[in-house]
């Protein structure tokens, strides 16, 4: 029986969408990072670090060894002693970059509760001390708060969102130095079989009187797997390249270095950048 009774409420467990057991929570061994790892495994969309001996499965992406993040570095003088914000921290792989590279303090905020979760473990198993991560939507967090920081990470959250015009905005209020790494719509995609029938036709939006274009992409397939990491809606609006680099504009932010661009990744269009106040 995969059922446990508390009171009135009957809970039905899962793995990987399959019934589970409730002894199948526990474990029986002596503390082992890699039983932690364990609790998400087949949701990890990360690889561990190479020296940590830990395996997370499918785990495929090296965001623990990020060559974007060693770029960044190189471009920003460094992690030392900055205050950063960090939004859509996915498994803390980049935070844990930025965290032995000597920041100051990183806030990472996470709306997905596996993905939080799965930092939470992270933090425990590296002892990410001075970071902090929080629960919340990542465009209401900035939306509401009046905090200042040295650099905004914002890897691969741009393009999940349904605002990305105002969400631009938010982030661009709240820090110095800004990183982005997103993808963007470009009419290629419609030669891409791959992903083509995931957008829909481009369309002008306008924010503040100033018109942007963006496309509509649908998650489809991907919202059924437990390790899903897109946006907290079934779809999102993606900013074209140029669009893109005028809204950083409109709010006053001036692109200082680009890298990784991208037209034909496999997943869409990419590019990564850095930007800065005027």
């Amino acid at each position: 029986d995969a059922s446990g009774r508390c009171g009135d409420f009957i809970i039905t467990l899962k793995r990987n969408g399959k019934p589970m057991e409730i002894l199948d929570a526990y474990v029986d061994t002596g503390p082992n990072p890699q039983a932690i790892i364990n609790i998400f495994n087949g949701e990890w969309s990360s690889k561990m670090p190479g020296k940590s001996g830990l395996t997370s499965l499918p785990g495929t992406a090296a965001l623990f060894e990020e060559n974007r993040i060693d770029w960044l570095s190189s471009v920003i003088g460094g992690f030392q002693n900055k205050k950063i914000l960090e939004l859509g921290p996915l498994e803390a792989g980049h935070t844990y970059m930025m965290h032995n590279a000597g920041a100051k303090s990183i806030t990472a905020i996470e709306a997905n509760s596996r993905s939080y979760l799965k930092c939470l473990c992270i933090k425990e198993i590296f002892g990410l001390d001075r970071a902090k991560f929080v629960y919340a939507d990542a465009m209401a967090y900035t939306a509401e708060s009046t905090e200042q920081f040295d650099l905004c990470v914002a890897s691969g959250i741009l393009y999940h969102m349904i605002q990305p015009v105002e969400f631009i905005e938010h982030i661009a209020r709240m820090s110095k130095t800004i990183f982005l790494w997103t993808h963007y719509y470009d009419e290629s995609l419609k030669e891409r079989e791959n992903l083509a029938r995931q957008f829909e036709t481009p369309h002008e939006i306008k924010v503040s009187g100033k018109t942007y274009t963006v496309c509509k992409r649908n998650y489809e397939q991907a919202l059924k797997w437990a390790g899903f990491c897109g946006g907290s809606k079934p779809w999102a609006l993606w900013l074209t390249r140029d669009s893109l680099f005028s809204a950083l504009e409109s709010f006053g932010l001036h692109i200082t270095m680009i890298s990784f661009d991208e037209l034909n990744h496999q997943n869409g269009p990419s590019i990564a950048l850095v930007a800065s106040r005027k």
